[in-house]
């Protein structure tokens, strides 16, 4: 009886957990504030114990569901007063600019030395010369602007106007053919078989992923 009441509370946190994760909104893990991170730790923690309280599992249920209306209160909150988001997220800290590094502002950012040279190289800067300004942001990723010479070439810098890039479509996945995704380009079957049979192959399931662009040119990635 009580290895039916695990799994039934088990089932009772994930579900919780569910609703509550969908009604707060969704986050990568580097886009998370303070808040949001220790509120994800303490949700998790709370369900956790919920899936083995078996005497009164309302007791973390309720603990779990007013942490999330916290959370979603002072989402609320900062969206209709803006001025409030500072006391909740925290602001951006400039750390470099003008060539220069502010000391002061890395340490009130509690940011090492080391670590700025980790987040310079991880976005792509393995030299700090080539920075014109770097902020820390509040949630613990560095925004990083070049210096204009070091700036990748842009098509509006060689007065290029390119045609506007677009979604290219998945019609085979797996070996799959993806039919919905097949009409609503305006294709059929007939087609398809005829664009395999030009790339010498002699149906989907020899196709591991098979994507085609708004002029119907078909890229096929084979399984082996």
């Amino acid at each position: 009886m009580e290895f039916i009441k695990v799994i039934l509370t088990s089932i009772l946190s994930v579900v919780s957990l569910f609703v509550i994760a969908k009604i707060m909104g969704h986050k990568q893990m580097a886009q998370l504030d303070f808040f949001d991170y220790i509120t994800g730790i303490t949700i998790g923690s709370i369900a956790a114990e919920l899936a083995t309280e078996l005497e009164a599992p309302w007791k973390p249920l309720v603990a779990m569901i007013i942490y999330g209306l916290v959370a979603l209160g002072l989402t609320i909150l900062a969206h209709k007063f803006p001025k409030t988001r500072k006391y909740v997220n925290g602001t951006p800290t400039i750390v470099m600019d003008n060539g220069k590094l502010y000391r002061e502002n890395m340490k009130k950012a509690k940011l090492e030395l080391s670590e700025f040279m980790v987040l310079c190289r991880q976005e792509g800067y393995f030299n700090i010369n080539d920075i014109e300004t770097a902020v820390f942001e509040y949630n613990g990723r560095i925004t990083i602007l070049p210096k204009s010479e070091k700036r990748p070439l842009t098509p509006e810098d060689m007065n290029i106007t390119p045609e506007k890039a677009e979604i290219c479509t998945e019609i085979i996945m797996d070996g799959r053919i993806l039919h919905e995704n097949l009409k609503r380009l305006g294709l059929d079957l007939t087609w398809l078989d005829k664009q395999l049979k030009k790339q010498k192959y002699d149906n989907a399931k020899e196709i591991y992923l098979g994507i085609c662009d708004k002029n119907n040119n078909l890229t096929l990635f084979p399984s082996n």
